[in-house]
């Protein structure tokens, strides 16, 4: 397997009337390295700050899963982008928030942050999804793990401007439809997440399903169906689509 860059992506779910719940997305800027004007959702690279903390019994409790860093990245990753703060407790206001997402700007210090506000992280808000890993020659390759959280009932994301230039609430259905149209860019891992959260009826429903797969590495490999090739991933993660031809998928 070629080298990745551990990271970790945070799909926020929000409850509306009569209709599967709403994902919080955002749109990449151009410019991007890595998928670059595609729809995703928040997340970025695990950095030392997240290992840090992850040790930190003040704030993170002294009983740890091993995924702590990836989560607590999530986290980080979503104030950062969206300006959205999930699993901190007691819950910052939207002041605080965004005076939290001004000292990250800055080169700020989450853990110290957090001490500093009399905060501490609950990693149990956020609840393991899925795992993908692919092994390509792409500009970037990433390790990526993937978390379900519920919204916060106010929470009105904000784009950064930088990695992200726009933010908004749509149903897993409702970005489908819009990349079979041309109107987003959706990459295969996104499509294939996607495909599943729209299975869903409600945050319930997609934690009791997250809960009967391993998190185990998503890894897709390209094979000749009929002179045709597709891109394909394991059967048994939890997927309702596994295969894909290869000419109809974004990979980065």
């Amino acid at each position: 397997m070629a080298p990745a860059i551990p990271a970790a992506t945070l799909v926020m779910m929000r409850p509306r009337d009569k209709a599967p719940p709403e994902l919080l997305m955002i749109e990449r800027a151009g410019t991007m390295a890595f998928a670059a004007g595609a729809l995703v959702f928040p997340g970025g690279r695990i950095d030392p700050g997240d290992e840090a903390l992850a040790a930190n019994e003040a704030v993170v409790g002294a009983s740890v899963p091993d995924d702590a860093a990836a989560r607590i990245a999530a986290i980080r990753e979503s104030i950062e982008e969206v300006g959205i703060a999930i699993g901190i407790v007691p819950p910052p206001d939207h002041a605080a928030t965004a005076a939290i997402r001004e000292a990250l700007a800055e080169g700020g210090d989450l853990g110290a942050l957090l001490a500093a506000g009399g905060w501490t992280i609950d990693l149990d808000a956020l609840v393991p999804f899925a795992r993908w890993r692919p092994n390509f020659k792409e500009t970037r390759l990433f390790d990526t793990r993937f978390y379900l959280a519920v919204a916060p009932a106010d929470a009105e994301p904000d784009a950064d401007g930088g990695e992200s230039v726009h933010a908004l609430w749509i149903g897993a259905g409702e970005a489908l439809d819009g990349a079979a149209e041309g109107r987003f860019r959706v990459i295969f891992p996104t499509r294939r997440n996607l495909e599943r959260l729209a299975l869903f009826a409600d945050f319930g429903e997609a934690r009791a399903h997250a809960a009967q797969f391993a998190i185990e590495p998503v890894t897709p490999w390209v094979e000749d169906r009929d002179g045709e090739k597709f891109l394909c991933i394991r059967a048994d993660l939890g997927y309702p689509v596994t295969a894909s031809p290869l000419a109809n998928e974004l990979r980065g």
